[in-house]
């Protein structure tokens, strides 16, 4: 990525966003800016999974990824990443917003051996009152389709049937079969070295496992309209999110809290 505080994206790439549900941009960050935050990231993630219990031991979803959110909180270099300028300043053309600001990060490592990340979408979770969310999932290293690559079935963001499934074995087998009976092409394509995604809150996607011996090492920030407010919370997903990712925020009212600040402009 560049050093200024700008990375225009073309408005092609904004129209795949909005028909597609998600766009693929790529060289938005270096080799040796993935190198130095993967070097702190895995730091964390390694101590995270001395305290879980065998890979074999857990169930689909803790088999699908090793899971942690907002680390900007606890260490200025994964803050100075998870800030970037340039990165928010992509979800901000594609949201097509004056502004975005935070609503949470998560590292998403999922293991060698490590199982699918089932079929979801994932503002079934968020309390939030409009559709102005995007998720940028910034690969630390290659991922070739071996390691489980994000999978999208494009254009499903139209699609209102499964959005009320949580993520499981009962996604994976509903909205699989559901998707099928579509005309919705599903894309699954390798990530090159600092290639990054970004997608709507309620495009249907998934990952596949890992089969390589490799650790697949992901970085996601997730940004809302920079105006977004807080609406009645829906189920306890939709409350659990918002005692933890936006704490003080007003039903009704912009969230604007400490932890959920605007990030561009």
């Amino acid at each position: 990525m560049n050093q200024t505080t700008h990375f225009s994206v073309s408005k092609a790439e904004v129209e795949y966003f909005n028909t597609q549900g998600y766009v693929k941009i790529k060289n938005v960050f270096s080799a040796e800016q993935l190198s130095a935050f993967e070097e702190v990231l895995d730091q964390i993630v390694a101590q995270e999974k001395e305290q879980l219990p065998p890979l074999e031991e857990r169930d689909t979803y803790g088999k699908a990824f090793i899971q942690l959110g907002n680390l900007w909180e606890q260490e200025q270099r994964i803050k100075d990443f998870v800030f970037s300028k340039p990165l928010a300043h992509i979800a901000q053309q594609l949201l097509e917003v004056d502004s975005v600001r935070m609503y949470h990060d998560q590292a998403l490592y999922k293991e060698a051996d490590g199982g699918i990340t089932p079929w979801h979408c994932d503002q079934q979770y968020w309390p939030l009152e409009s559709n102005k969310t995007v998720t940028a999932w910034i690969p630390l290293t290659e991922i070739p389709i071996a390691m489980g690559p994000l999978e999208f079935s494009a254009g499903s963001q139209q699609l209102l049937e499964g959005r009320q499934l949580e993520i499981g074995d009962e996604s994976e087998e509903k909205i699989g079969k559901l998707l099928r009976l579509t005309d919705f092409e599903q894309h699954v394509s390798p990530y090159a070295l600092g290639e990054v995604s970004f997608h709507s809150g309620w495009v249907f996607h998934r990952a596949g496992a890992n089969t390589s011996s490799m650790m697949r090492k992901v970085m996601t920030v997730i940004y809302m309209d920079g105006a977004m407010k807080l609406k009645q919370p829906e189920n306890k997903n939709q409350e659990r999110d918002w005692h933890r990712w936006c704490p003080g925020a007003e039903i009704g009212k912009v969230i604007d809290t400490p932890i959920n600040p605007i990030l561009y402009p």
